[in-house]
């Protein structure tokens, strides 16, 4: 289920870790505290509860009353060409957490590259350098974790190098036209 949605309020039936946004503080929502979901895109669920927007693991979607997220995984490229589109396709599954746009039409993406893991190439490295929206976001590592972990996911890959880099600034010209029109800036 990718979507943003507000779904109204719902209570929580059992403790969940939450990661708050956008400071990227771990922490767990109790059971019995009612969140009013917002998106669901990915595989993570944004709430709000008290004031505060919290980022929820798909895993624990059970507590929300939703479904679980499914793990994909992704089949052996057999091509560069192919190894780079597979990495998009998981990129485009990650998503900033308060806006519901994936981070490759959010322009975080600053360079992808995909090189043989060794001389035969049946397996690869991919190394990607991202930013965030804004310098000050906690939510960095969480990003970056999301971003290495999903693409360990597709088979054959067996380094992912993920840095996260500030230069140039991140700008809402770096947004695919699409990303635009569907966040209302064009």
């Amino acid at each position: 289920m990718d979507k943003a949605v507000d779904s109204g309020t719902t209570t929580l039936e059992r403790d969940v870790p939450a990661t708050l946004v956008p400071l990227g503080t771990a922490g767990t929502l109790l059971k019995g505290t009612e969140v009013r979901i917002t998106q669901r895109l990915g595989s993570h669920v944004t709430v709000v509860s008290g004031g505060g927007m919290y980022r929820i693991d798909g895993r624990y979607a059970d507590a929300l009353g939703l479904d679980g997220a499914q793990q994909r995984e992704v089949p052996a490229p057999k091509t560069r060409e192919e190894a780079e589109n597979a990495v998009l396709e998981q990129l485009a599954t990650c998503y900033d957490p308060e806006i519901p746009i994936n981070i490759v039409e959010l322009g975080l993406i600053y360079r992808l590259a995909v090189r043989p893991a060794n001389p035969g190439g049946a397996s690869w490295t991919v190394d990607i350098d991202m930013t965030l929206t804004a310098p000050g976001c906690g939510m960095g590592s969480i990003l970056t974790e999301e971003v290495y972990d999903k693409i360990m996911r597709i088979a054959g890959i067996d380094q992912v190098n993920v840095e996260l880099v500030w230069d140039p600034p991140w700008s809402l010209e770096r947004m695919s036209e699409a990303a635009r029109l569907q966040a209302g800036l064009w």
